[in-house]
């Protein structure tokens, strides 16, 4: 889909050139427009959360549609409730057929960059790979070209200017991250996804990249992840983009990213049952979400300084493949049963987090489609948070609340610890007790960051399939918002 053109403008809103306004309604409350209201006095507009209502308005000598959309009640009106009034009232325009919208901003605070989002998340979808019906034309489908958000009553000195941008840049990130989530895995590659790294690196001069080859990744010492490679003929990738946000107070501050990236999992020898397998081209979703987070903080230019790590690979069944009971090495020298090979996220992440450490990142949060044991305690709501250090999660976990990529604490304890010691080697990446399996990967992961500040972000439940308004049940980009509102609050 092209970007979206977004705009503010203080003013009347009758005064847009948009083909569809959009009014909202709060519950129980009237509207000033005595025509809108009439609407209202007949019960087609309500003011409940998800409602839309349409009507017209005489433009000269034309006809202009007008939403009303609800908004729930006022003092129930928070961030994510007007992300999901924005995306009921684009899906309605969308059907209608608009070109451009306005939004009338409500008269209540914090709400301009969620009406952004909500509406450019929503506007999104995936259709590359579709043919043309016969006779169909050639011409890419109407769809909205603009948004404008405008009022009569945003104070001088509020930046309602700054926050629209904010949130288109941050909205069409996320939505890049879901064409890498959507993209097959015989397209998405590993290679393919260090192109990307390096398409972005060249748009942004603030941003550098690193790629390591297989040879590159055993040269590292990076035992486990070669060991999840060595089954696939595909050439494994590890991906260092690195930010170098200007000014001083970016030198003092160096956070890790990492996301996981398996563009294919078969499961290896430990192979899948071959229901839904096509999903698996979603276990790269951390490192996508990853990627496009850093285009989106190089393009803010947020004075920060970020190391982003992407292990990507597939893991397939071949002659080669890591075998059950194989023991393998990782790059902080702890050795690791590998007692099942489609647990082999955490194989990926053990190494390029002890990489993020090596490469001095004072912080760390990592990105992974880890366990579907997450989905069963948390559904498709919640990812789950683990993590080491008290004070960085609650950085991590307001990033989370503030952009509605919500997270919930699961813990983390020396009795998971033991279950994964292993019998030959220090670790084992499976335990033969199926416990807490969510808290066992985490305390897996836990020991190749030492004591450097750090939290596992578990987003196997929200990463697709979710029932967001805004983005739907298909790839969500999940992470990319936090992963921002994260590198924004660092520097506050």
């Amino acid at each position: 889909m092209s970007e979206i053109s977004v705009t503010t403008r203080r003013g009347d809103p009758v005064d847009t050139e948009a083909d569809t306004r959009i009014v909202g309604l709060f519950e129980g409350e009237s509207l000033e427009d005595r025509g809108l209201q009439r609407l209202v006095d007949a019960g087609e507009a309500k003011g409940a959360l998800k409602k839309v209502a349409v009507t017209h308005e005489e433009v000269g000598s034309s006809l202009r549609r007008v939403i009303v959309a609800g908004l729930g009640r006022r003092e129930e009106l928070d961030a994510e409730k007007a992300r999901v009034a924005a995306a009921a009232a684009t899906a309605r325009a969308s059907e209608l057929g608009s070109r451009s919208l306005s939004w009338t901003i409500p008269d209540t605070d914090g709400v301009v960059a969620p009406l952004v989002e909500g509406t450019l998340l929503k506007l999104y979808r995936f259709d590359r790979y579709k043919s043309k019906s016969e006779g169909e034309s050639d011409s890419p489908p109407s769809e909205v070209a603009s948004l404008e958000l405008v009022s009569e009553r945003i104070p001088e000195g509020v930046d309602i200017e700054g926050e629209a941008e904010r949130a288109r840049v941050v909205s069409v990130a996320a939505n890049a991250a879901r064409d890498l989530q959507n993209l097959p895995a015989n397209v998405a590659t590993p290679s393919y996804l260090a192109e990307r790294a390096r398409a972005l690196a060249d748009a942004h001069e603030s941003l550098s990249i690193e790629t390591f080859d297989r040879a590159g990744i055993e040269s590292l010492g990076m035992g486990a992840f070669a060991s999840v490679a060595q089954g696939t003929y595909e050439e494994p990738q590890l991906i260092v983009l690195r930010y170098a946000g200007a000014g001083e107070e970016a030198r003092s501050r160096h956070l890790g990213f990492v996301g996981k990236a398996v563009t294919f999992d078969t499961g290896g020898i430990s192979i899948k049952p071959s229901a839904k397998m096509q999903e698996m081209k979603f276990d790269m979703s951390g490192g996508a979400a990853v990627l496009e987070a850093m285009r989106a903080i190089a393009e803010l230019e947020l004075p920060v300084r970020i190391t982003a790590i992407v292990p990507a690979t597939e893991n397939m069944p071949s002659g080669r493949s890591v075998k059950p009971g194989d023991i393998v090495t990782a790059m902080n020298g702890k050795t690791i049963e590998v007692n099942n090979t489609d647990a082999e996220g955490r194989l990926l992440l053990a190494d390029a987090l002890a990489y993020a450490v090596d490469q001095g990142c004072e912080r760390i949060v990592d990105l992974a489609t880890l366990t579907g044991a997450i989905i069963i305690a948390l559904g498709s709501t919640y990812a789950g948070l683990f993590s080491n250090d008290d004070r960085w999660y609650g950085k991590v976990e307001s990033a989370c609340s503030q952009t509605g990529e919500i997270g919930w604490r699961l813990p983390l304890h020396p009795e998971f610890l033991e279950l994964t010691r292993g019998a030959f080697a220090d670790l084992t990446n499976a335990s033969d007790q199926r416990k807490a399996s969510s808290s066992y990967a985490a305390e897996f992961l836990r020991q190749f960051v030492g004591e450097t500040p750090w939290v596992h972000v578990d987003i196997a439940g929200v990463a697709w399939g979710g029932t967001r308004e805004y983005v739907g049940s298909g790839a969500s980009g999940w992470g990319v918002r936090m992963l921002v509102e994260l590198a924004r609050g660092a520097v506050r």
